[in-house]
């Protein structure tokens, strides 16, 4: 057969041809086979971007917690309302990690406390440092022993109790008896130190006095609130237990936003409140160190003082304002955020979001309040939400039932 130039040229033409279509139909054979096989070890940038590396014991789950905006209260009020949510710290649950954390540190480091030495931590408190305390002790060494009032809910003590902790629940007195609970937690450490037939040593915490307190919220919440609104924050709510939480973060932040207004959020049987007003915290005849009963009569848990602590007198120049709320106040704030938020807290953390509310209300909309949710409402079944009652499945709870209550 005579094969002649065009020949040549159509056959080489079409043989290419074939060759392109049957690759083609080869690459898409391939792809829809792989489509079809789920990833096993590919991660998504999107997610390896954010995830921080392997930390070391449950010590590295404290701190960087979320900052959340509160849908329906920023919508009630036109302001942005932000919430620390300081229950997600892994430890404890609550900002109290970070106080407990800190006091071990600076212990450790002047030689207070001695890893599997024997050496016990001895505290006094209504429940959520103990727990961190507790839990801390375990994973660095330590044991615990926690003194707490016997009106607390039952949830702490039970849950110190499983963390492997000595609790006495003591009955409730004022800071000038010597069975108050600080008072008891202090004698005990004293007593441990002394006793030569005792292994190890007694540190008693001290959260309500020591600088350690303060600083861990100076060190580390307020930069963390600082950066999370990009610098841009016009109030800052806050109870105090202790007094470092709202000491330590207002210290931090007034430095950063001299203009921001810091407000001490109280519950009822405080003294606290009259101490931001009016300088005092009782009247002359009830003056402080001379009270012989405990004034505070609240089912409000963690916060509220009827003395003055060293933990909130280094901050208390700084607080603007402060703002009473009432038990019924808490209540119904804490029914408002479970019916429209989903967000299931404990009295303190209630308390907070009521001062917040109106501390977003006198400065009026376009403004922005920063909070701190302090723990879970599953440490105040047995009292608070006792109290509170159940949830029905229609948001019913108003802002003048907040408000007016």
């Amino acid at each position: 057969m005579h094969w002649n130039t065009r020949d040549i040229i159509i056959g080489f033409g079409a043989g290419i041809t074939v060759a392109i279509v049957i690759e083609r139909l080869r690459q898409r054979g391939s792809s829809r086979s792989t489509s079809t096989r789920q990833p096993t070890s590919v991660v998504p940038s999107s997610v390896s971007k954010h995830l921080p590396p392997p930390g070391i014991g449950i010590e590295s789950t404290i701190g960087h917690t979320p900052l959340i905006i509160v849908k329906s209260l920023s919508q009630a009020t036109g302001c942005t309302i932000y919430a620390k949510c300081e229950f997600l710290n892994g430890a404890g649950n609550s900002p109290k990690d970070r106080v407990a954390q800190s006091i071990i540190n600076d212990a450790e480091s002047t030689g207070r406390l001695t890893p599997y030495s024997g050496d016990t931590i001895y505290e006094g408190t209504v429940g959520s440092t103990g727990i961190s305390l507790a839990t801390l002790a375990r994973a660095r060494g330590y044991q615990a022993h926690i003194c707490m009032p016997s009106d607390q809910a039952h949830e702490k003590s039970d849950l110190l109790a499983k963390l492997g902790a000595v609790v006495e629940r003591v009955t409730p007195a004022p800071i000038v008896d010597q069975s108050h609970f600080v008072n008891r937690a202090r004698n005990l450490a004293r007593a441990h130190t002394e006793d030569a037939n005792t292994r190890g040593r007694g540190l008693f915490a001290d959260q309500f006095e020591t600088e350690a307190n303060w600083q861990a919220h100076y060190q580390g919440t307020g930069p963390e609130i600082f950066e999370q609104v990009n610098g841009k924050l016009d109030a800052f709510v806050a109870g105090a237990g202790t007094g470092g939480t709202l000491s330590g973060v207002s210290m931090f932040l007034k430095s950063r936003l001299p203009m921001i207004r810091c407000v001490l959020a109280d519950p009822q049987g405080s003294g606290l409140y009259n101490k931001v007003k009016h300088g005092v915290m009782f009247h002359s005849l009830e003056r402080e160190g001379t009270r012989r009963r405990d004034q505070v009569d609240t089912i409000v848990e963690g916060i509220g003082l009827t003395r003055s602590t060293r933990n909130f007198e280094v901050g208390r120049d700084l607080v603007d304002d402060a703002i009473k709320v009432t038990d019924a106040q808490a209540k119904h704030m804490a029914r408002w955020l479970v019916e429209n938020d989903g967000i299931f807290i404990g009295s303190s953390s209630a308390v907070n979001c009521v001062a917040a509310l109106e501390t977003a209300l006198q400065l009026g909309p376009g403004h922005s309040v920063a909070t701190i949710l302090c723990d879970s409402g599953m440490r105040h079944l047995s009292k608070f939400w006792s109290q509170v009652g159940g949830i029905g499945g229609e948001a019913k709870t108003t802002l003048e039932d907040i408000l007016q209550a």
